[in-house]
């Protein structure tokens, strides 16, 4: 069985009576719903709200992905909270961070760089375009290629490090393009950015997204026992 948490912010939900509609039960539990559908998940949920922000070493030691979603927020969550996180990718737990916790201090910690983009919020359509057809993530994905109705905007450049699979291109009406969708090994722990997730569309609810959510899972579950990478002091081999 592969151990899920779901975070989210859960801040738009509750102030906002337009998202509200959208997510009745927050972001979190749209995508728990659809994850706790499969045979091989246990998923629980965890909010800003709830207390140390949801996040407790003892949860992260039985995590083994955890989802993020971000946005109002993301100064709310303690510096010392997001190294633990941080630490847990690194033993080995996977990661998977949503719209616009691209900005969320976890994942700037785990890439490095400020993650800035560029953006608009028109509810223009996106295309969402397979550039790595054999990749497990976009196992199921039909003719190559999907379409959301309606999502936010993201454009380059965006200021992440190279990753090291990038499986997912969008491309929006007004003509940007963005990488929407990257893989990254930080020591033991697999990250996987996935853009699409404005609060204020029904992007959860979407088969393509949630059918990539869920490959996302198995593909970012840890491969073996979580271990922290240490800095031993070693002899010399006896050759």
């Amino acid at each position: 069985m592969i151990r899920v948490t779901v975070w989210n912010e859960f801040q738009h939900e509750k102030n906002d009576e337009k998202i509200r509609a959208v997510y009745p039960d927050g972001i979190h539990g749209a995508i728990a719903e659809f994850l706790g559908k499969e045979e091989d998940f246990v998923v629980r949920t965890a909010t800003l709200d709830d207390e140390n922000c949801g996040i407790t070493k003892e949860l992260l030691d039985e995590t083994d992905v955890l989802f993020w979603w971000g946005h109002v927020a993301h100064w709310r969550v303690p510096d010392e909270v997001a190294a633990m996180v941080r630490d847990a990718v690194l033993s080995g737990m996977g990661m998977i961070f949503l719209h616009s916790a691209h900005h969320s201090k976890p994942f700037k910690l785990l890439m490095g760089t400020t993650c800035n983009l560029s953006w608009r919020e028109d509810g223009d359509y996106e295309r969402l375009f397979v550039i790595d057809p054999g990749h497990p993530i976009v196992q199921g994905i039909e003719n190559g290629y999907f379409r959301l109705e309606h999502e936010e905007t993201y454009a380059e450049p965006f200021c992440i490090p190279e990753p090291d699979k990038l499986v997912l291109i969008g491309s929006y009406e007004g003509g940007e393009v963005f990488r929407s969708g990257c893989c990254y090994r930080r020591e033991n722990g697999k990250i996987f950015y996935f853009q699409p997730g404005h609060e204020a569309f029904p992007t959860y609810y979407d088969k393509n997204v949630q059918t990539i959510l869920k490959n996302a899972v198995r593909w970012a579950a840890p491969e073996a026992p979580r271990k922290v990478l240490d800095c031993p002091h070693v002899g010399r081999l006896p050759y």
